[in-house]
C-alpha cells in the first residue's frame, strides 16, 4: 500500500513537472512571437523600408536541386521585392555545408534564371538555422538594415533574433499556399523559439564567421564559396 501511495506521489510530481515545463516552453514561445509581430510587413511597406539587404532564409531542396515548395514561395516572394526596389541585394542565406547538399546554389541560379544580375544575390553557405543565418548576415555581409523573407510562422523567430542581435530588421511572410506537415513544424516551431530566446541571451559564435563580404559589394564574391 505504501509503495503504492509512493508511486502515485511520483507520479503526480511528474505531471506537474511536465505541466509546467510545458506552459514555461509556451510562455517563451508567445514572448519570442509577441516582441517581433509588430515588424512583419506587407510588401507594399516592405519597399519603403530601405533596407540594404533581402535575406532569403533556407529550406529544402530536391534530390533533383530544385527548391522546396516552401523554398520557392520565399524566392518568389523576394523577387517581387527586389523587382519593387525594396532592396538592392538579395542574401540567400542556406545550408551547404556538405557538396552533395546545397541550398545557396540552388537558390541563386534560381534568382538568375529570373533576370537577377548575379552580382546582386550574395549566398551564405553556412546559414545552417536562422540565429546562424542572422549573426552571419550582421557580422560576415555588414548587413545593419535587412528584409527578412521566409513562411509566417518562422518569421517571428527569425525577427527576434535579428533584433537581439541588433539589426534593424522588417519581415515579409511568405505564404501564398499551405504546406504539407504544417502542424508539425507549428510544434517544433515552439521549442526552436525557446532554443533561440537562450541563443540570444549568450550569442555564442556562429559554426564559421570568416572574413568580411560587405553587401554593398558584389555577390559574385560569394560564388562557390563554403564557409
Amino acid at each position: 500500500m505504501t509503495n503504492r501511495k509512493t508511486r502515485r506521489r511520483w507520479l503526480r510530481a511528474f505531471f506537474i513537472l511536465a505541466l509546467a515545463a510545458g506552459l514555461g516552453a509556451l510562455a517563451l514561445s508567445g514572448l519570442v512571437r509577441y516582441r517581433a509581430g509588430e515588424r512583419i510587413l506587407t510588401p507594399e511597406q516592405a519597399a519603403k523600408t530601405g533596407a540594404e539587404c533581402i535575406l532569403v532564409l533556407g529550406a529544402g531542396v530536391r534530390a533533383d536541386g530544385s527548391p522546396s515548395d516552401m523554398l520557392r514561395d520565399r524566392l518568389e516572394y523576394a523577387l517581387d521585392l527586389y523587382r519593387a526596389g525594396a532592396a538592392p541585394k538579395i542574401l540567400m542565406s542556406g545550408d551547404h555545408g556538405r557538396k552533395e547538399y546545397d541550398e545557396v546554389n540552388a537558390m541563386k541560379d534560381y534568382a538568375l534564371a529570373a533576370g537577377v544580375p548575379s552580382e546582386d544575390v550574395f549566398m551564405d553557405h553556412a546559414g545552417f538555422s536562422t540565429y546562424e543565418s542572422l549573426y552571419r548576415a550582421r557580422d560576415v555581409f555588414q548587413a545593419r538594415r535587412v528584409l527578412i523573407v521566409t513562411q509566417e510562422y518562422h518569421l517571428y523567430r527569425a525577427l527576434y533574433i535579428a533584433q537581439a542581435l541588433g539589426l534593424e530588421a522588417w519581415g515579409v511572410a511568405a505564404d501564398p499556399q499551405p504546406y504539407r506537415g504544417q502542424l508539425y513544424r507549428e510544434f517544433r516551431e515552439v521549442l526552436a523559439r525557446d532554443k533561440d530566446f537562450f541563443l540570444c541571451l549568450f550569442q555564442p559564435e556562429p559554426t564559421f564567421l570568416g572574413e568580411a563580404i560587405p553587401v554593398s559589394g558584389s555577390g559574385d564574391a560569394t560564388n562557390d564559396r563554403l564557409g
